[in-house]
């Protein structure tokens, strides 16, 4: 098989490490480009331990990066960063596709960027390019995209288990109540005091209460479904202390007499072809135990004993689905290779 040659910016954090760590038994890719400002120079198995059975490139400063040696780049930068690079990538090296796992392109206004990140989008030029790589409702536009927005953890667990049930005008999308829970993976590798061991280790705690950046892709793409603007929606996220997984329970109120059989029978009909979303049987209930370390999704609704209300539960891994597979998975897309190259390893147990 062709090779393509890949390059991964931000390659030093934990959805850079676990696209090399996917990219490497793909057998599509070759890594020629790791990006790692903060530890250019150095091999990537001192920053990594877990690579030190695998030869790969050096860690490289951005700057120093040649474009002319990659055919798509995947970015794992913060915000803020990517549309630049993005930019000046596309200028010089337009036929280079990008696989942004960063929330640059996720929003569609660029208004909205700014009132949710803070932050002017410099690359507003390209924004309208950039397809949303929510995978499985969204293959069409991804198989011919250029620019491919990876959307963030929660947004994929949380789209997946309702955007078809919205779609249908089954629930109610001004009245859906979200929790979520992530493991502490999902907030970056970066030094953070409540991330710390003793901060974080034996508790539960929720953050960024009704103001989570991911409400924004989650109210853009349950409002388009839905067929509302402005819409609003209940979100708050909750730190556990495990390394990965991530949970999400969201209580909906039924529309037009639908019933809990009627909203799992549309999510069976809906991801029925679709190899890594899993709806499960009966009332077993999706636990993160059932997807850590795997690109799966596992789902199910179970009736409220509130008449008229459901609550539909999804999970998988943060740094997988939620990150680097799902990002692996648009790769395969939109080089028109099987969808689960590289991505068929089960779940981790225990």
């Amino acid at each position: 098989m062709e090779k393509i040659k890949v390059g991964v910016l931000g390659a030093s954090g934990y959805t850079g490490a676990d696209l090399m760590r996917l990219a490497l038994r793909h057998p599509a890719i070759e890594l020629t480009v790791l990006t790692a400002n903060s530890h250019a120079g150095k091999p990537v198995k001192d920053v990594f331990k877990h690579f030190s059975h695998v030869t790969l490139p050096d860690l490289i400063a951005i700057d120093e990066a040649d474009w002319k040696n990659v055919d798509a780049v995947f970015c794992g930068l913060p915000h803020g960063t990517t549309q630049a690079i993005t930019k000046q990538i596309f200028q010089t090296h337009p036929n280079v596709k990008i696989i942004d796992m960063s929330a640059d392109f996720r929003l569609r206004d660029p208004v909205a960027y700014k009132e949710w990140y803070g932050l002017d989008h410099v690359a507003t030029e390209i924004q309208p390019e950039a397809v949303y790589g929510l995978t499985e409702l969204y293959r069409d536009e991804i198989v011919n995209a250029r620019l491919i927005a990876c959307p963030g953890c929660y947004p994929t667990a949380v789209l997946l288990s309702l955007v078809p049930l919205a779609r249908e005008g089954l629930v109610d999308a001004t009245d859906l109540v979200i929790d979520a829970k992530s493991g502490v993976s999902g907030a970056g590798r970066g030094l953070k005091e409540n991330t710390l061991f003793c901060e974080a280790g034996e508790g539960l705690a929720p953050y960024a209460v009704g103001k989570h950046r991911h409400m924004a892709e989650i109210e853009q793409e349950i409002g388009r479904a839905a067929g509302l603007d402005g819409l609003r929606v209940n979100f708050t996220p909750h730190l556990i202390p495990m390394s990965r997984g991530e949970l999400t329970t969201s209580y909906v109120r039924m529309k037009n007499g639908a019933s809990a059989a009627d909203l799992k029978e549309v999510l069976a009909s809906t991801y029925a072809e679709d190899p890594f979303v899993t709806l499960l049987e009966g009332e077993a209930l999706p636990q993160t135990q059932m997807v850590r370390g795997s690109n799966y999704v596992a789902m199910n609704v179970i009736p409220d004993r509130i008449a008229g209300r459901a609550i539909v539960i999804s999970t998988l891994d943060n740094l997988v689905k939620g990150s680097a597979g799902q990002a692996l998975q648009n790769f395969n897309l939109a080089y028109g290779l099987d969808e689960t190259l590289g991505l068929e390893q089960l779940p981790l147990f225990p």
